[in-house]
């Protein structure tokens, strides 16, 4: 699938975090895409998530190839265990967002785990080496 995706002007950006399974969940099944996009359906929003190395993007279905929210420049290497919350930037490109957002962190993780079981899960995966003491 191949999409082009606008921004209108950033409203606003806020610090947020994200919880540690969503994330994790995320990077491994993007880990494991053949492409360098992940789409993931939130079909009780009728949005669609984007997920890429660098941002997570949230679409309405009515407004189709015109992102709403952004979540970017995550920053799990300043968490000291797997399972802390992962920091990241909420950006925003449309007015009045907070019930989407609320709603983004409870139907996201579920679409996620839609997208586990009904996914083969055999694509390539990366071995990620963390410094150790010696």
């Amino acid at each position: 699938m191949e999409i082009t995706c606008n921004r209108d002007p950033e409203i606003n950006r806020e610090a947020r975090h994200l919880s540690a399974s969503t994330y994790n969940l995320a990077i491994t099944l993007l880990a494991r895409c053949p492409t360098r996009h992940l789409f993931v359906p939130i079909r009780s929003m009728q949005y669609m998530a984007i997920i890429d190395h660098e941002e997570f993007v949230f679409i309405d279905g009515e407004r189709k190839c015109w992102i709403d929210i952004a979540w970017r420049n995550f920053k799990p290497q300043i968490r000291d265990a797997l399972d802390q919350p992962v920091a990241y930037e909420a950006v925003y490109y449309r007015e009045n967002m907070s019930a989407i957002m609320t709603r983004l962190h409870s139907d996201f993780p579920v679409a996620l785990q839609t997208l586990v079981s009904k996914a083969k899960l055999e694509g390539p995966a990366r071995i990620i080496h963390f410094p150790g003491k010696n």
